[in-house]
């Protein structure tokens, strides 16, 4: 009987990252993990609860987190050794497309008899793209809340079946070979069911002794935040967005989001607090569901007496009404929203219909009420935005430095749409309504472009306004003038902002003897170029729009509570002791 009944696996964006470096550029700057994404999806938390409780054995591998930390952590012969009824690897956010799959042939060629299914919002999207075209894959799980079809899948694949029509969203392969897709009826009305439990992450951690393999990202140990969900899916339709109303209603089937009790989300929050003083992020504009629940959560929040640091997020400005509650509620509140632009016109383009007034009253108001930082987050390579435009962004965040700069609350961030448009989003489906022009959307392109040696080949658009070119060298022109503006308004230390005005000035350098090297018609005079450019590389791969730390909010000395996890990992160490991992005796296990 295998030791497992499940394993995910989390791969990196592209899987080649430690032979072929690849100036990823800004890319992830402005979200906590490295360019390689090894940050996974929350969901996987959630499907692997559900799972346990069910009876099976399940682990979460972060495989992009072991490659990342080792040089020589021989993949292959890891993933070799991995005894499982079944392999799941998400394909949620699309750069993720060439690591996804490449892990998923590796697994296959190493375990051909073994099962992979693939899950997430861009797997849903392509679902009968990865079946027709990629063997290495047997199941894709469609929808948003897949966790009571993944036991129903994982019953089915323990009993041998070989009919899975019955199972909800699932698409697969019948006998002959052909793809079969499944009704999406699965979509329950509420997340009331589903647990952002991290004492079940402490519990798998101990269970499997694999901490590296449950750690969300790389620098997670020194800044643990964490995460909590209020909903699935948006009333909002951010033109180039996957999350959003459009992609929701064409590919998960939900013409309206689906909300989470904010009892139960005040819940997990306090549960989080528990065992962690760093962070929580409340994942979902609290708004969306009304005011109403929005002033439940916060009253919940108060009830329970929340101390860590909370970041709420608006994706449009709040009422100061509601802001006063927040404030009275959680005395550590921090704030994110993202204009996109300064430009009303360019906002309203994209989907973002409030004026620069309403958000420049919020501002005022978030700060006279004690927000402890707020984050603005530009865009760049939106609809009727051009260069001159972008750098306009800039100038707009010097005003706001000018009337609230001594408070050092206002942090503002720039970055591009980057490495693609989302599947599914307005864009994606009608690029030339908007002013954009697709250069690939098949699935082998999109990975073929991830292992390029730039970002700017990676991405896979541009837009009437501005060619790629001028996305690429008109985010780090506005990303360095940003940093200068930081510095002289002293949320930026001279040594940092130095460190990032270098990083950025080697980054734009490089990316042109790139250029030139792809200009070259000799192929292999061409990789020989791109193979003395490459092991420079490393030094320019990240934090030049900004310094990655810029990121943190607030976190306490003491970032773990020992006390209380403790007595977890010793009930956890006992039970793996008296019960090794093993997966679940079922029918002719039985």
């Amino acid at each position: 009987m295998p030791r497992y009944d499940l394993v995910l696996i989390h791969a990196p964006s592209v899987y080649d990252f430690r032979k072929k470096p690849a100036v990823h550029g800004p890319i992830s700057d402005v979200i906590p993990p490295s360019p390689y994404f090894e940050m996974y999806p929350i969901g996987l938390i959630s499907i692997s609860e559900h799972l346990t409780r069910a009876g099976f054995e399940v682990r979460i591998v972060n495989l992009a987190l072991k490659m990342l930390e080792s040089k020589t952590f021989d993949v292959e012969k890891f993933l070799a050794k991995l005894d499982a009824r079944m392999f799941g690897i998400p394909l949620h956010w699309l750069p993720h497309v060439n690591g996804s799959l490449a892990v998923a042939e590796i697994l296959k060629r190493l375990h051909p008899q073994t099962p992979i299914v693939m899950g997430g919002f861009s797997s849903s999207f392509f679902h009968e793209e990865i079946l027709a075209e990629f063997p290495q894959v047997d199941f894709v799980m469609r929808g948003d809340s897949t966790e009571h079809p993944m036991v129903e899948l994982m019953e089915a694949v323990a009993l041998e079946k070989r009919d899975y029509s019955s199972i909800p969203n699932l698409s697969w392969r019948d006998e002959a070979g052909k793809t079969v897709v499944n009704p999406l009826e699965y979509r329950p009305p509420d997340l009331d069911h589903v647990f952002t439990n991290y004492e079940h992450a402490i519990e798998q951690t101990i269970r499997h002794l694999d901490f590296k393999g449950y750690q969300p990202f790389q620098t997670w140990k020194r800044y643990p935040i964490t995460a909590v969900f209020t909903c699935r899916g948006c009333v909002h339709n951010c033109r180039t967005c996957g999350g959003g109303a459009h992609y929701f209603n064409h590919t998960m089937g939900r013409k309206t989001p689906t909300f989470k009790d904010p009892k139960l989300v005040a819940r997990d929050m306090k549960t989080a607090e528990t065992y962690l003083n760093a962070p929580i992020f409340i994942i979902g504009d609290v708004l969306q569901h009304g005011e109403d629940y929005a002033r439940e959560l916060f009253g919940e929040l108060k009830r329970l007496g929340i101390k860590n640091e909370v970041v709420i997020e608006f994706f449009d400005p709040p009422p100061r009404s509601l802001l006063e509650i927040v404030a009275d509620s959680v005395p550590k509140f921090n704030i994110e929203i993202s204009p996109e632009s300064h430009d009303e016109e360019v906002r309203y383009a994209f989907g973002r219909p409030f004026d620069n007034a309403s958000l420049e009253r919020f501002i005022a108001d978030a700060i006279e009420l004690g927000c402890r930082r707020l984050d603005l987050f530009f865009m760049t390579g939106l609809p009727k935005q051009s260069a001159e435009n972008v750098m306009a962004t800039v100038d707009y965040c010097k005003m706001l430095f000018e009337r609230h700069g001594k408070s050092k609350v206002l942090h503002p961030f720039i970055s591009p749409l980057a490495p693609f448009v989302d599947p599914g989003s307005a864009v994606w489906e009608d690029p030339e309504r908007y002013g954009y022009k697709l250069l690939f959307t098949k699935l082998r392109d999109l990975r073929a472009a991830l292992d390029s040696p730039s970002w700017k080949y990676f991405l896979n658009y541009e837009t009437e306004w501005m060619t790629r070119d001028e996305i690429v060298y008109t985010t780090y022109e506005a990303g360095m003038a940003l940093n200068e503006l930081k510095m002289e308004y002293g949320l930026l230390d001279k040594a940092h902002a130095d460190t990032v005005r270098e990083r950025n000035r080697k980054a734009v350098a490089m990316m042109k003897e790139i250029d030139a090297a792809m200009e070259i018609s000799d192929e292999a005079k061409r990789e020989e170029a791109l193979a003395d450019i490459r092991p420079r590389i490393v030094d320019v791969d990240e934090s030049t729009v900004c310094d990655k730390e810029e990121l943190d909010w607030p976190t306490g000395f003491f970032k773990v509570n020992y006390f209380k996890v403790a007595p977890i990992v010793i009930k956890s160490f006992i039970r793996r002791l008296l019960s090794p991992p093993h997966a679940k005796r079922i029918g002719r296990d039985g």
